[in-house]
């Protein structure tokens, strides 16, 4: 009962009936079985059957604005209300990446104070994108220099971009675009001079990083374009290996080779994207056979989260 789950989805009520009055606008996952089946009994069954000890729980894609502020600022208080809850009600089992109701950037930003400050929240989760502003977007500055003021730790879920949602529905879009908006956003960061602004946000990106590993030649040759270099003066390379990476729904050898080859084992983390893909379980045996040694599972598997998050050591 070692392991800390840095991504690891949780389904309060209020989100639930969210979904359902989203209906057929919403997009995937929206309302599937593993949403709809979400319950607190099954979250903390499925950690003990896989040898987590604390899971960081945090709102899933499609996150909680359907179009409406005032509801979004609801829901987000709703949502992390009821993840401190589990926080207090089972000590030690979980910490939270708190849901902001951005766009809206004035009612995020009293969310980030609440929950750091009311609910004492372990980091913030966003979205790769937020209608078609990727993190470096200029429009999100408020709330990066407000996240960087608090040293946060933030968790980055991918999302699909408008322009991309549905593009070819015969298959789920998160297949191809929450891999490729990952890249995006990371991109954002980097070539809009935000990673380097505000240095103090400690960041994890989900699924191995996206694309952007198998990308890493194209991020560096745009490195070298007059404009770019100077957004990232101490090169790409520095810059992304300050990040951190989640193994989620990528536990495989062939994306772990591709981030082993760029980062060492101490920038990569282990998730599960509870209660999708393969499980908890299946993670815990699919991490096992990338060829990490057991030092280096010992640091993805607890160490590094610990580094991340003190308090989790207590």
């Amino acid at each position: 009962m070692n392991r800390i789950d840095i991504h690891h989805h949780f389904v309060p009520q209020a989100y639930k009936e969210a979904l359902v009055a989203a209906g057929p606008s919403c997009p995937p996952p929206g309302y599937q079985p593993p949403i709809r089946d979400w319950t607190e009994a099954r979250t903390l069954e499925a950690m003990e059957q896989s040898g987590i000890r604390t899971a960081m729980l945090s709102i899933t894609t499609p996150g909680i604005h359907f179009g409406n502020d005032a509801a979004a600022g609801k829901l987000a208080r709703q949502c992390n209300e009821d993840g401190a809850r589990m926080m207090a009600d089972h000590p030690g089992r979980f910490g939270l990446f708190a849901a902001l109701p951005l766009p809206d950037v004035k009612a995020s930003l009293n969310e980030i104070a609440f929950a750091y400050d009311q609910l004492k929240v372990d980091g913030i989760g966003l979205y790769t994108n937020y209608q078609a502003k990727w993190l470096g977007d200029e429009s999100l500055r408020p709330i990066l220099e407000e996240l960087n003021r608090r040293e946060a730790v933030v968790f980055v879920h991918p999302t699909s971009a408008p322009c991309c949602s549905g593009l070819q529905p015969e298959y789920n879009e998160a297949v191809v675009e929450y891999g490729t908006d990952t890249t995006r956003t990371i991109g954002s960061l980097l070539f809009s001079g935000a990673a380097v602004k505000f240095p103090k946000i400690r960041w994890i990106f989900c699924h191995a990083g996206g694309t952007m590993p198998y990308l890493i030649e194209r991020f560096l040759l745009e490195a070298r374009r007059p404009h770019s270099a100077k957004q990232v003066p101490q090169g790409v390379m520095h810059e992304l290996s300050r990040f951190y990476y989640d193994i989620a729904q990528t536990a495989n050898p062939a994306p772990i080779g591709c981030l082993k080859a760029l980062f060492p084992a101490t920038q990569i983390l282990f998730g599960t994207d509870y209660p999708y893909g393969i499980g908890c379980q299946g993670h815990v045996d699919a991490l096992a056979r990338c060829g990490f040694t057991e030092a280096e599972l010992a640091k993805i598997e607890h160490d590094n989260a610990i580094g991340l998050l003190p308090r989790l050591a207590r």
